[in-house]
């Protein structure tokens, strides 16, 4: 009998929010309105106003956003297991991109929904404050290669900071450092270099004064072992129990996202099939660049649920 291809779920992060996202979700399945109703409840103001309405300003401040697109994103994958799709496959890895790690601790059973919202508040609060005192901010150099941009950052003083696929990698640092690696990488023939709209250098070593608070707010959260493995950010291996749970949250805020590495791991544990799960379709593009061979599939909303249940039919 041929082995069932493998799935993994995975949870996008921060830059992929749009304002009215989660809207449809909330109105068509009863689910993912007890996702958005017990969040604005548990945070003592309406979050889900804030992502169906706006204002966009106020929804992409990192404390708001970073809380937002978790539970849109848990919202949708509610609103997906209420579908109850035939023969729907069940993960056998998670991940999520830097905030979206934060998803898949939920997906996985190894964080409550209400402590993961509020952990992340908090964690979005801390890393703006470090922007604060630490200006900074990051750069997405395009088309070159790992090495390149290890020799840019030495010379100019950033930090290589996300590693998402052959040809798009992301770089932290202050204001002086980021000119000199724009300036150096496109002597060395980037195609592009596009500055994010982030309230600091994450991921870098700027994020440093916030470590010690933050792993102080971690250890106050319960955690519990993953009944699905999840894949680190930091290390790209699988994180299984909760001591290497709790120490990956507070690296990854001053590590680099290793994203292509994690896509890379569960590929060659024989995953084939990612389904993107939340806002945006960032991830999936990320994914194809890593091996155009690797099936993707976004469920972003309402519409993409209800295509998969014409197409599957439900269970009952």
């Amino acid at each position: 009998m041929a082995e069932l291809p493998k799935v993994a779920y995975v949870f996008p992060g921060q830059g992929s929010q749009s304002t009215g996202m989660g809207l449809d979700l909330y109105n068509s399945y009863p689910s993912a309105k007890e996702v958005f109703d017990g969040t604005d409840a548990s945070l003592g103001f309406s979050l889900s106003r804030l992502c169906f309405e706006g204002p966009e300003e106020e929804l992409k401040q990192t404390h708001n956003v970073q809380p937002a697109i978790l539970v849109v994103s848990i919202a949708c994958l509610k609103a997906l297991e209420e579908a109850a799709i035939v023969n729907f496959p069940s993960p056998t890895f998670v991940a999520g991109h830097s905030l979206g790690e934060y998803t898949a601790l939920v997906a996985a059973g190894a964080l409550g929904l209400t402590d993961a919202v509020l952990l992340v508040r908090e964690r979005g609060r801390l890393m703006y404050e470090a922007g604060l005192k630490n200006p900074g901010s990051m750069l997405a150099i395009i088309g070159l290669d790992e090495e390149t941009v290890k020799d840019i950052s030495f010379h100019s003083g950033a930090e290589i900071s996300n590693i998402n696929c052959p040809g798009q990698i992301v770089v932290s640092g202050a204001a002086q450092a980021l000119a000199e690696a724009d300036k150096l990488a496109r002597a060395k023939g980037a195609r592009a270099v596009i500055p994010l709209k982030v309230s600091g250098a994450f991921h870098s070593a700027l994020m440093e004064p916030i470590i010690a608070e933050f792993s102080k707010i971690v250890s106050r959260f319960a955690f519990h072992p993953p009944v699905i493995p999840i894949i680190s950010n930091v290390t790209a291996r699988p994180l299984t129990d909760v001591d290497s749970i709790k120490e990956e949250l507070v690296k990854q805020l001053r590590n680099c996202i290793q994203w292509r590495r994690s896509v890379e791991y569960m590929m060659q544990s024989g995953v084939t099939t990612f389904y993107e799960i939340g806002p945006g379709r960032v991830l999936s593009g990320l994914i194809r660049r890593i091996n155009s061979e690797l099936q993707t599939f976004n469920i972003s909303g309402a519409e993409d649920i209800a295509q998969l249940v014409s197409k599957e039919g439900p269970t009952n």
